[in-house]
């Protein structure tokens, strides 16, 4: 699972590359304060700023294995337009000052911008400074330098001046846009719901947590990880009597965010693993332990991490004709988790759970509801009509009735689900850190890169 450290909902770019391009950059350069080590006496870098060694500027664990530096490295390599704000301000050019004053500005950022931001902030200092990219292109494997070259490079024959001034209007907006994101007045639904990933409702009985990274397919980041716990634990004690658990966008969930993977605390890929193993097992423990009827409303495809346990715990499984449901953990070098290998097979039959599990078969609905994994299937144009109809009425059947029922049905189970989900946990801490692990992650990400 691999949890994304610092929990960053809003990341687009894989590689994270601020550093100087060369050790021809002047020692002034603004970001290599906030990438150099905490031995640099120069200042005290954000808690966002981790890097490789090797690199100026660069910093990472020492004793990374290769696959991880590979993955880390690794870029989505999109390119993103050019950044021209205020190109017809012709009078309004940024002064060296001003320049000098913005760059100031980055060291005291103290929440992470994104990595596409990043990217961008690279660019214009070196368009700035040097002008157009002079620097011959990377080898395609030399991922950190391509991906730098590529952000500078887009800027083309962009004047040094208006490259200042973008520069200089860039952390700007991102110092205004930041601390407005943290001055948020009451009444806003942030506010109101005090949710970032997910967007939670409580009406007529029914307790609604909806997913909400509609532009990242719903992948679940370590935010949202915490933020299902959370929202699980209180619907648990809310005066609901059902809780549904669907999604915004174009999925109910694609899996587990593999910028997780990206982000490696001081302890290095052990920790990172050790980290992610207590994570996953407790966020299936919430599932496990949730005590009210659960049901998981479907009506787009289902990836991986959320599927597992939101299809083996759920009373209901409600999906439309156009969802599908996969399970490619050994497409990524990984193993069944979320209780899979265990209620898989009971629900399906081990031949094919088999299927599902080890060879990463895709059911349509039809196929997983003959199979048991789905209770009904409707068609698209009517699918929340028909959903909703039901969860309405369930919503007005005694609560405690439910409650007690469902106790009785899995309580004789739970003892096991927690052995399984422990068991399943410890597998996959040695996966994640298995070259065979980081490979195939590294070869999906290629793969995605290129669509």
């Amino acid at each position: 699972m691999g949890p994304e450290g610092s929990g960053w909902a809003r990341r687009k770019v894989r590689a994270v590359v601020l550093c100087p391009q060369s050790p021809r950059s002047p020692p002034a350069f603004a970001h290599a304060p906030i990438l150099r080590g905490p031995d640099s006496g120069r200042v005290s870098r954000p808690s966002w700023a981790r890097w490789f060694p090797g690199h100026p500027g660069l910093h990472f664990p020492a004793g990374l294995p290769l696959g991880w530096k590979a993955l880390l490295a690794k870029s989505e390599v999109i390119s993103f337009p050019v950044v021209q704000l205020h190109l017809n301000r012709t009078a309004m050019r940024a002064s060296q000052k001003d320049f000098e004053n913005a760059m100031n500005q980055v060291k005291l950022l103290k929440k992470d911008p994104g990595n596409e931001v990043k990217l961008k902030l690279y660019s214009l200092y070196k368009q700035a400074t040097e002008g157009p990219c002079n620097m011959p292109k990377p080898g395609v494997f030399d991922l950190i330098n391509k991906a730098k070259w590529d952000a500078w490079n887009a800027l083309g024959s962009l004047p040094k001046e208006t490259a200042r001034q973008n520069y200089v209007d860039l952390v700007s907006s991102l110092s205004s846009s930041l601390e407005s994101s943290s001055q948020v007045e009451p009444g806003t639904d942030r506010k109101s719901t005090g949710y970032e990933t997910l967007m939670v409702t409580s009406e007529d009985g029914i307790t609604k947590i909806m997913l909400n990274r509609p532009t990242k397919k719903n992948a679940l980041n370590v935010e949202m990880y915490h933020e299902i716990m959370h929202a699980l634990k209180a619907a648990s004690k809310d005066d609901s009597a059902i809780t549904v658990l669907t999604g915004n966008g174009d999925y109910y969930s694609s899996g587990n965010d593999l910028t997780n993977f990206t982000d490696i605390p001081p302890g290095g890929v052990e920790e990172k693993a050790k980290n992610g193993a207590v994570l996953l097992r407790e966020f299936v423990g919430c599932f496990i332990d949730f005590p009210k009827p659960l049901i998981a409303s479907g009506q787009c495809p289902a990836l991986g991490h959320l599927p597992s346990p939101s299809l083996g715990y759920s009373i209901a499984v409600y999906a439309s004709d156009r969802a599908t449901f996969h399970t490619p953990f050994s497409h990524l070098g990984q193993s069944p988790e979320g209780c899979s290998s265990y209620t898989f097979p009971k629900i399906m039959s081990p031949a094919k759970a088999t299927e599902m599990l080890v060879f990463g078969k895709k059911l349509t609905a039809g196929e997983a509801c003959a199979q048991g994994l789905v209770t009904e299937v409707f068609p698209d144009s009517t699918f929340q009509k028909e959903v909703w109809t039901r969860l309405k009425a369930f919503a007005k059947l005694p609560p405690n009735a439910m409650r007690i029922s469902k106790e009785i049905i899995r309580n004789r189970e739970k003892e096991k689900l927690h052995a399984v989900n422990a068991e399943e946990c410890s597998v996959l801490q040695g996966r994640w850190l298995s070259d065979e692990c980081m490979n195939a992650v590294v070869n999906f990400l290629s793969r995605k890169s290129k669509l």
